[in-house]
C-alpha cells in the first residue's frame, strides 16, 4: 500500500512538473509572440517611412514642390478671370442693347384665351 501511495505521489508530482513546463513554455511563446510583433511593427513602420521619402522624392522631380504646383494654378487661375472679363466687357454693350430692345419693343395683342 506504501508502494502505491508513494507512486501516486510520485506520479503527481511528475504530473505538477509537466504541467509547470507546459505554462513556462506557453509564457515563453506568449513572450516571443509580443517580440516578434513588435519586432515586424516596426519592420513595417521603417519600410513605410522609407517608402514615403522615396514617393516625396520622386513628386518633387517629376511633379516640382506643391509650392511651384500652387503658384501654376494661381497664374492660369488669373489669367482665365482675365479672359472672363474681356469677353464680358466686349459683350456687354451689345447685349445691354438687345435687353433694352425686347423691353422697349412691346407689341400689344389679344391673348389666344381671350373672347370675345
Amino acid at each position: 500500500m506504501a508502494s502505491q501511495t508513494h507512486g501516486i505521489q510520485q506520479l503527481l508530482a511528475a504530473e505538477k512538473r509537466a504541467a509547470e513546463k507546459v505554462s513556462e513554455a506557453r509564457k515563453r511563446k506568449a513572450r516571443r509572440l509580443k517580440q516578434a510583433k513588435e519586432e515586424a511593427q516596426d519592420e513595417i513602420e521603417k519600410y513605410r517611412k522609407e517608402r514615403e521619402r522615396q514617393f516625396r522624392e520622386f513628386e518633387a522631380k517629376h511633379m516640382g514642390s506643391r509650392e511651384d504646383v500652387a503658384a501654376k494654378i494661381e497664374v492660369d487661375t488669373k489669367q482665365r478671370i482675365e479672359e472672363m472679363n474681356k469677353a464680358v466687357l466686349s459683350q456687354k454693350a451689345p447685349v445691354i442693347q438687345e435687353i433694352l430692345n425686347l423691353v422697349y419693343d412691346i407689341e400689344p395683342k389679344m391673348h389666344k384665351n381671350y373672347r370675345i
